[in-house]
């Protein structure tokens, strides 16, 4: 079976159900020919979107996946390309950045939306996203921007990632075009958007969020805390009953948000990545769903 479609926004892009993220692409060791063969697997499972941003791999990762990209010119079309900015990190990549910041002037979202289409040898980008929100944002500048980068053929689609409602709703208020998600961390370990008003306002807008983070950096399955351990124990007891593993029903549970999330996967490895793809037609009994909040929680709803 393969990953089925998700409109993000009825005036947004469509994407695959669940996203493959290169966050830690430069830690996985792969030549440019396995990166060709798991961008290949992914295709053939249905998974199409792929998640960047220009920060990852020390603002590396993205030329990675650029030259498997140019070696193999004929994937692009058969794929969607998801990056972000506005994060500055000190590395000797960037010997201009002092401290860690923020910008989300013109400029800088200029250069680093050109950097990415450089580094990953395309004319287009699906869906540019403001990586985190910024104390110094000017919401009107960043519409100038953005508008003039979707004029020029850059970009596609407009969207945020870790924006509080408040601050999504100023940014959309200037927009002329529909900010088709929000990407935020959310697991088991981290329901916070359930409860913050996060995935209502997805609802009001119509606009799917992605969620970083969908096993909580692995401590969903390592950790030992008394969360953790309680969501694992739940787990393993569905997973008899649904005759599937924990990661699948930690995906299948996110799934079932009426929000309509996409998840991003975080893995490199091709068979984690099956996994993950066949969960996205796993469903979970209404009690059950709650059986494994109830785990997070750590008590009963109220």
């Amino acid at each position: 079976m393969k990953v089925q479609r998700l409109k993000l926004h009825p005036d947004g892009p469509e994407f695959s159900k669940l996203s493959a993220g290169f966050w830690r692409l430069d830690e996985w060791n792969m030549t440019t020919s396995d990166l060709i063969d798991f961008i290949e697997h992914a295709l053939d499972l249905g998974v199409t979107t792929f998640d960047h941003a220009d920060i990852y791999g020390s603002y590396e990762n993205e030329a990675l996946f650029g030259k498997a990209l140019a070696e193999r010119p004929g994937l692009r079309n058969k794929m969607e390309l998801v990056s972000k900015c506005g994060i500055c990190l000190v590395t000797e990549n960037r010997p201009d950045h002092r401290i860690q910041h923020y910008n989300t002037t013109a400029a800088h979202i200029r250069k680093s939306v050109e950097n990415s289409l450089k580094n990953l040898q395309t004319e287009l980008l699906d869906l540019v996203l403001i990586h985190r929100p910024d104390p110094l944002m000017n919401a009107s500048e960043m519409t100038e921007i953005f508008m003039t980068l979707i004029k020029e053929g850059k970009i596609k689609h407009v969207g945020v990632s870790n924006f509080t409602d408040s601050q999504f709703e100023l940014f959309q208020s200037k927009l002329d075009v529909p900010l088709v998600t929000n990407q935020v961390e959310c697991s088991l370990l981290h329901p916070d958007p359930i409860y913050d008003g996060t995935f209502d306002q997805a609802q009001k807008f119509n606009a799917s969020p992605m969620i970083w983070s969908p096993f909580a950096g692995g401590k969903l399955f390592t950790g030992k805390s008394p969360q953790a351990q309680r969501v694992r124990s739940a787990l393993d007891e569905l997973a008899k009953k649904y005759d599937a593993t924990s990661d699948q029903l930690a995906l299948a549970w996110l799934l079932a948000l009426p929000c309509r999330p996409q998840p991003v996967s975080g893995t490199g490895k091709k068979e984690r990545l099956t996994s993950a793809a066949e969960a996205t037609g796993l469903e979970l009994d209404r009690q059950d769903w709650y059986k494994l909040l109830e785990a997070s929680n750590g008590e009963p709803v109220p």
